[in-house]
C-alpha cells in the first residue's frame, strides 16, 4: 500500500521529528515494534485465610535435618535471599542455567550485515543515492534503512530526508510501511504536532487501519489536547477486534493525564471484563494519580487493585511498588509507614515481626486439589494416553496396599542427576541415605531399569528394592502421573523428590484456581536435590513455609515484588517484600 505525497495539504509540514510501534494494513513487516499486544486471560487466585499448623512428621524432620546451611551459620532465622537455595526463588533458574552452561556461548540470530553507517544528519538526494549504491544487503534498501532508524531512534529530520528522497524517486509516492515507521519515530520522540499531521493524513486516506497503526496513533494522541480522539480510535478497533491491553493502557493513562478519572476507571473495568490482565504500568498510573488525594472511593478502588494482584498471583516491579509505598504514606490522616524487607525462613517479616500466611493448603483446599488432579491429570490428561487404564489400576492397587509414604522418588529423574555417574549408583545413594531416617519411601521407575545395563546394575537395583517400596511402570508409560497420585494419596505430609518443575502438569489443569493451588502445593511438597557431586551427603533445596502473594491484615500489607535486575521465570516467586504498617 502506498500514498502520493503531492496530494496532501501540508507536504512541507509533514517532515519534521521520533518512533513508535505500528504496522500498515497490508504489511506485517514491522510487527516487532509492538511492545506487548499479547492478551492474557484473567487469572483468579483462590485462597484460604486459615492459618495451618505445620505437619510434625518424619518427612518434615528430614527437611530440617538436611536443610542446606553455609559452614558456620548458626542462625536458624536466616533470611530468604534470591540465591539458588530455593527452587522457586526469583533468579534461581537463571543462576542454575549459568552454572550448568559455563562453557557455552550465546548464539545470537544471524542478522543481515552491512557496512553502512546510519546518517546522523539529513541527506540530500545525491547522498541517499550514494548510500544506496553502497548497500550490500539483499533486502529492500528503503525498508532496511528505515527499520534501522526505528531501532536506533534516529533523528526525525534524518527520517524526513529519507521520505523526501523516496517520494522524489517515486513520483511523490511513499509506502504505508515507511509512513508508519516515521510515525513510530514521532511518537517515541513525543513530537505531538507531527503525530497529529500523520494522523490527519491517515484519517483522510484510510477508512480503517490495522491494530498497530491504531496503537501508534493512540499513544501519540494521548499527550495532546485532542486526546479524546484516541478514545474514538479505540472504539474503531472494537468494531473488528478486542483492543490489546497496551491500547487500553495508553487510553487510561491519557484519561488520568487529563484528569478524567471516571473514564480511566471505566476503561479499566472494561479491560477486566475481557479477561485481560492489565499492564503493571496501567495499575501504577492509578496509584501515581491517587497520591495525596483524600477520596475514600478512589482509595478503595486502589485497595481492590492490590487484592486483584493477590487473587491472580501477580507481582509489581520495583517502580510500581515504590508508587504503592508513596501512595500509602501520602494518605491524609492515615499514618502508614512502608519499608522494603525480606522474610525469614520461619515466615516472619523482618520489618514488622508478623508471620505471613502458611504455604500449606487447608484440608478443604487439599481435598479439592486432590480431586482435580485425579480427574484432569491422572484420569483425563491427554498427554498421559501412554499410560493405559489397566496399568494405572495396577498402580492404584499397589499404592493402596502400602502404608502412606513419607517421600515419593522419581527414580529416573534422580538417577540421571549426574552425567558422569552410574544411574543406579546415584539412585541407590539417595535411597540409602533417606532409609536411614526411618522413612516410608516409594521409588517410581520403568521396567528397563531392572534389566542389567552399564547404567543400571542389577545388584544395585536389588539393594534399592530392599530399602524402599518400588513400582516399575511399562517403558512406554508416563511415570509422572504415578508420582502425583502416590504423593497426594499418602496425605498432606508426603513430599516428592524430582528436579522436574511440573509445568506441563500445571498447564493441563482446567482453571486458574486449580493451577494456583497446584503451584502452592508443589512449593510446599517438592524436594529438589542440590548436591553437585555424586556420593556426597544429600542436601535439599529448602521449602518455603509461607505463601508468596499479596497479604493484608487490615492494618498491614505485605507485597512481594520483582527486583529490576533479577530475571524471574513464570514458575519462580520474588524474594523481596514491601512491608506496610499503619500506626495506631
Amino acid at each position: 500500500m502506498a500514498f502520493c505525497l503531492s496530494g496532501f495539504r501540508s507536504f512541507p509540514k509533514l517532515w519534521k521529528n521520533k518512533p513508535y510501534f505500528g504496522l500498515d494494513p497490508g504489511h506485517s513487516s514491522i510487527y516487532f515494534f509492538s511492545p506487548g499486544y499479547c492478551a492474557i486471560r484473567n487469572q483468579q487466585r483462590w485462597f484460604s485465610l486459615k492459618t495451618m499448623s505445620l505437619q510434625n512428621t518424619k518427612a518434615m524432620d528430614l527437611i530440617a535435618n538436611t536443610r542446606f546451611l553455609k559452614k558456620g551459620d548458626k542462625d536458624h532465622k536466616k533470611q530468604v535471599s534470591s540465591d539458588s537455595s530455593y527452587l522457586f526463588a526469583a533468579g534461581a533458574a537463571k543462576k542454575r542455567s549459568l552454572l550448568t552452561n559455563l562453557q557455552s556461548k550465546d548464539h545470537a540470530l544471524l542478522k543481515e550485515r552491512s557496512s553502512i553507517q546510519l546518517p546522523t544528519k539529513p541527506l540530500n538526494s545525491e547522498e541517499w543515492d550514494r548510500l544506496k549504491e553502497d548497500f550490500e544487503g539483499k533486502a529492500n534498501f528503503e525498508d532496511w534503512i528505515s527499520s534501522q532508524m526505528t531501532q536506533c531512534h534516529a533523528s526525525i529530520d534524518v527520517a524526513k530526508s529519507l521520505l523526501a528522497w523516496v517520494a522524489a524517486k517515486n513520483n511523490g509516492i511513499v509506502s504505508y510501511n515507511l509512513l508508519v515507521k516515521y510515525l513510530y519515530l514521532c511518537v517515541v520522540h513525543k513530537q505531538t504536532s507531527e503525530v497529529i499531521d500523520v494522523y490527519e493524513i491517515m484519517k483522510s486516506r484510510y477508512k480503517r487501519l490495522e491494530s498497530s497503526g491504531y496503537g501508534l496513533l493512540i499513544r501519540g494522541l494521548i499527550h495532546s489536547d485532542r486526546w479524546r480522539e484516541a478514545l474514538l480510535l479505540l472504539e474503531d478497533m472494537k468494531k473488528v477486534m478486542i483492543p490489546s491491553k497496551k491500547n487500553y493502557s495508553d487510553c487510561i493513562q491519557g484519561a488520568l493525564l487529563h484528569q478524567d478519572v471516571d473514564t480511566a476507571w471505566n476503561l479499566h473495568q472494561e479491560l477486566l471484563g475481557h479477561n485481560i490482565i492489565p499492564m503493571m504500568e496501567t495499575l501504577k498510573a492509578f496509584f501515581d494519580f491517587g497520591k495525596g488525594i483524600k477520596d475514600d472511593h478512589y482509595s478503595n478502588k486502589l485497595l481492590d487493585i492490590l487484592l486483584y494482584l493477590r487473587n491472580n498471583q501477580l507481582y509489581p516491579g520495583e517502580s510500581f511498588v515504590h508508587s504503592i509505598k508513596t501512595w500509602f504514606e501520602s494518605m491524609p490522616g492515615k499514618q502508614w509507614k512502608g519499608q522494603f524487607t525480606t522474610i525469614q525462613e520461619s515466615g516472619q517479616c523482618l520489618g514488622c515481626g508478623k508471620t505471613l500466611e502458611s504455604i500449606h493448603l487447608s484440608p478443604e483446599e487439599y481435598e479439592y486439589l486432590k480431586g482435580k488432579i485425579m480427574k484432569d491429570v491422572i484420569d483425563g490428561g491427554d498427554q498421559y494416553r501412554k499410560t493405559t487404564p489397566r496399568e494405572l489400576k495396577r498402580f492404584q492397587k499397589f499404592v493402596n496396599s502400602c502404608p502412606p509414604f513419607d517421600i515419593v522418588i522419581d527414580g529416573l529423574n534422580v538417577g540421571k542427576m549426574y552425567t558422569k555417574a552410574r544411574d543406579s549408583q546415584v539412585l541407590l545413594n539417595v535411597v540409602s541415605q533417606l532409609a536411614k531416617q526411618n522413612l516410608q519411601l516409594l521409588v517410581l521407575g520403568r521396567k528397563h531399569m531392572l534389566t542389567h545395563h552399564a547404567r543400571w546394575r542389577k545388584d544395585e537395583m536389588e539393594m534399592i528394592q530392599k530399602q524402599a517400596s518400588c513400582f516399575f511402570a511399562d517403558n512406554s508409560s508416563e511415570d509422572d502421573p504415578f508420582l502425583l497420585y502416590a504423593t497426594l494419596n499418602s496425605g498432606n505430609h508426603c513430599k516428592f523428590i524430582t528436579n522436574d518443575l511440573m509445568r506441563d502438569h500445571k498447564a493441563c489443569l482446567p482453571d486458574v484456581k486449580t493451577q494456583h493451588l497446584f503451584f502452592k502445593w508443589q512449593q510446599g511438597h517438592q524436594l529438589a536435590i542440590m548436591n553437585r557431586f555424586p556420593g556426597s551427603k544429600i542436601t535439599f533445596q529448602r521449602i518455603l513455609r509461607y505463601d508468596t502473594v499479596v497479604q493484608t491484615t487490615g492494618d498491614s500489607w505485605h507485597i512481594p515484588y520483582d527486583e529490576d535486575l533479577v530475571e524471574r521465570y513464570s514458575y519462580e516467586v520474588p524474594t523481596k517484600w514491601l512491608c506496610l504498617q499503619r500506626k495506631t
